[in-house]
């Protein structure tokens, strides 16, 4: 945890009931979104030891999905307006998702909008390939993505 939390507070809801789903439900091929949510909605919070989804950080809504463009729409809304792991949250959620759909989509990753002070800039961040890729060579935000990916507190 990061010291001298800027939201040291959040609300924390209770997780929802998982969707039991049968293979019958959709096609291979098809992009579901509350596949996504399900396999996004256990990341840890950067700053609290609660998962997105207790923090209303993500939920079943805010995922689209347009098949014919080959589109996914994952968009997140920080617990606070000037949250300075935006772009970490962000960052965790495009490394789960990077191999998860098929190589024709495109997954665009965005903050709600009104939801943080520096939106455009981070929204700008989270979507530029060579800057996730330098983020991600930084070991201390390497370290805490992954943390946040892998961590077996919840």
């Amino acid at each position: 945890m990061t010291l001298g939390l800027i939201n040291a507070n959040p609300v924390v809801h209770a997780k929802k009931e998982r969707v039991v789903r049968t293979e019958d439900s959709h096609t291979d091929d098809a992009v579901d979104p509350l596949e996504i949510y399900d396999f996004v909605r256990d990341i840890r919070d950067p700053e609290h030891p609660y998962s997105l989804e207790q923090l209303s950080v993500l939920s079943e809504e805010s995922i689209t999905v347009d098949e014919k463009l080959g589109r996914i729409l994952i968009t997140f809304t920080p617990t606070i307006q000037h949250c300075s792991m935006v772009t970490v949250i962000g960052l965790c959620l495009r490394e789960k998702l990077k191999d998860h759909f098929p190589p024709h989509f495109k997954v665009d990753i965005k903050v709600a909008p009104g939801s943080h002070a520096n939106e455009e800039s981070v929204n700008k961040q989270l979507n530029d390939k060579e800057r996730v890729s330098a983020a991600l060579e930084n070991p201390h935000l390497r370290q805490l993505v992954d943390e946040c990916l892998y961590s077996s507190e919840l």
